[in-house]
């Protein structure tokens, strides 16, 4: 990662015009995987051009996949199919993709070779017992360090069989592993979960040719598939177009298209609670990408009110808390989260970030293990650390736009793993948004 980088954001203007945010950086990951091991070749539209998406597709390349890129946002991608992966000669590094380094550990704990994961130094303080463990019941052997962070020392040639398997955390990316292992498997892999997540690998693996059975909550397939060469057209990003819906909701006179977002009912939790808050978000233009539903996002500002913010909808908005946080000061009364934990172990710990984060700018935020208490008010200038979280970083970026003084956002490198260019694009809308001296 190259050095430190701040950002010095204020309030701008109103905020106006066509938002196309980048693809969808799940989708992206998926694509690019299930691509690799397909028989035939995938062309791929809308991929994320981020430094996570990137590594990803890296390391398949190491991993002996031949990956081209005619133009900026498209692959073709000529598979190898499930058992054309070639022994990597170095150790495959993630950067900071926890999609990456979790769902690889389920491909790569099938392989008759030996590997290992690494990562950039935020992604390396990540859990991962959560995936190693119920791997191991599969057959799977990872070693991580001694308190279960990468690296991830994969060993090849182990048999792997099926698992009927109730996961402790609810998360899509530890039921993608086991359902990428399952591919493998002798017999079938059955995947429940406490709470339903985001169906991305379900829905990709079928449109690849896998027969998968799944409803929320719950997968199921049998070993030894194989997947067939499809055309992929990613859908934009919904955690990208997250930033300007809040930013578009709190500032005044502001009206923004957010064109052909993806609208996966399992990622959408967030449009809900905004709805919930009095936000006037529409849908026009509906569709379908890749099997994943799709719609143009207009949003007019609108004045927010504090609420409780469903514990349903949780798993369903986990990376938008940072810039709900955001939405919540700039409400009309309190805002609750509880049954929230899991933002403990993102990049950051989000909910201990973005506490400090707006206590800095004059705010009372009462934290909780598991959520925290946002009490509105006038937001002021200050100092605040992203903690070289991504989406810490570009929720300040969107508060500052109301804030009363400039606020100075430290440590933004990392925004460029999911989101190139945020700031240009956000300068182009009305926000005011400079690198810092």
């Amino acid at each position: 990662m190259s050095a430190r980088q701040d950002w010095l954001a204020a309030a701008g203007t109103a905020l106006s015009g066509t938002v196309a945010v980048p693809g969808d950086k799940s989708v992206s990951h998926r694509a690019v995987m299930f691509a690799a091991l397909a028989d035939g070749t995938s062309r791929i539209d809308g991929f994320l051009e981020g430094e996570d998406t990137r590594a990803t597709a890296a390391i398949f390349q190491q991993l002996g996949v031949t990956i081209e890129t005619p133009s900026a946002s498209r692959r073709i991608v000529h598979g190898v199919g499930v058992d054309g992966l070639k022994a990597p000669s170095a150790p495959l590094d993630c950067g900071n993709a926890g999609t990456g380094m979790r769902l690889l550990s389920g491909l790569l704990a099938a392989q008759p070779f030996g590997s290992t994961l690494v990562g950039d130094a935020s992604l390396s303080k990540r859990p991962m017992r959560r995936v190693t463990v119920p791997l191991a019941r599969m057959g799977a052997r990872i070693d991580t360090e001694d308190n279960g962070t990468p690296p991830l020392r994969i060993h090849g040639g182990q048999a792997i069989t099926g698992i009927d398997i109730t996961t402790e955390v609810a998360s899509a990316q530890v039921k993608s592993a086991l359902l990428l292992a399952g591919l493998y498997a002798q017999g079938e892999t059955v995947v429940r979960e406490p709470h339903p997540t985001r169906d991305y690998t379900e829905r990709m693996l079928s449109a690849f040719g896998v027969q998968i059975e799944f409803s929320p909550g719950y997968a199921r397939l049998r070993g030894g598939q194989r997947l067939s060469a499809t055309d992929i057209a990613v859908p934009a990003d919904f955690s990208s177009a997250a930033f300007f819906l809040v930013a578009g909701s709190i500032v005044p006179g502001s009206q923004l298209r957010l064109r052909q977002v993806g609208l996966n009912p399992r990622r959408t939790g967030l449009l809900t609670a905004l709805r919930l808050m009095g936000a006037n978000i529409t849908e026009e233009n509906r569709g379908e990408h890749g099997g994943e539903p799709v719609a143009d996002l207009v949003v007019r500002h609108a004045p927010l009110r504090g609420i409780e913010v469903p514990e349903e909808i949780v798993p369903d908005m986990i990376d938008e808390f940072p810039i709900l946080f955001v939405a919540a000061a700039c409400a009309h009364g309190p805002t609750v989260v509880r049954g929230a934990a899991e933002l403990r172990v993102k990049e950051s710990d989000r909910l201990a970030s973005m506490a400090n984060g707006l206590r800095a700018l004059g705010l009372q935020v009462d934290e909780t293990p598991d959520g925290a208490t946002i009490h509105p008010g006038v937001l002021g200038g200050g100092e605040v650390d992203s903690h070289g979280d991504h989406r810490i970083a570009m929720a300040f970026a969107v508060a500052a736009q109301r804030a009363s003084a400039p606020v100075r956002i430290g440590d933004i490198a990392n925004v460029a793993t999911s989101f190139p260019d945020f700031d240009g694009l956000a300068r182009s809308l009305g926000m005011s948004l400079q690198p810092a001296d």
